[in-house]
């Protein structure tokens, strides 16, 4: 038996060194994948952060832009506004005009003229009431 004891002692002995051998290799195997993963998930979170900041600045850009033409609609709405109001004082003068010249040319209706002489007052007229 004690042959067969040292061969048991000697391979038990060996295995405890094997076992550890593997799992020795087993825990850099692991170690290695993880600090692999960590790497990998470090350098996408940084490359993220970087596009993060550039569609950020773009996001600015592309809102200054929108409220820049934002402005430019309300500016030319009020423009609008201004231009109707003008258009419409505009058309009271007309009007107004427009009445002073018929009432001149319903005073003249009847004058007959042969000569420039006999003409210059009802021009007068005609021009003293569209003034």
């Amino acid at each position: 038996m004690s042959a067969l004891g040292t061969l048991t002692a000697g391979v038990t002995g060996g295995i405890w060194k094997i076992v550890a051998v593997i799992l020795l290799a087993a825990l850099l195997v692991v170690g290695a994948w993880t600090g692999g993963g960590w790497f990998l998930a470090a350098r996408d979170r940084d490359a993220v952060r970087v596009e993060l900041v550039a569609e950020r600045a773009a996001n600015a850009k592309l809102r200054a832009g929108i409220q820049l033409q934002n402005d430019a609609v309300k500016a030319a709405g009020d423009a609008k506004l201004l231009a109707e109001e003008r258009g419409k004082a505009a058309q009271r003068q007309a009007e107004a005009a427009g009445r002073r010249f018929d009432a001149a040319l319903a005073k003249v209706a009847g004058a007959r003229a042969t000569t420039c002489d006999e003409a210059m007052p009802t021009v007068n007229l005609i021009l003293e009431a569209t003034r």
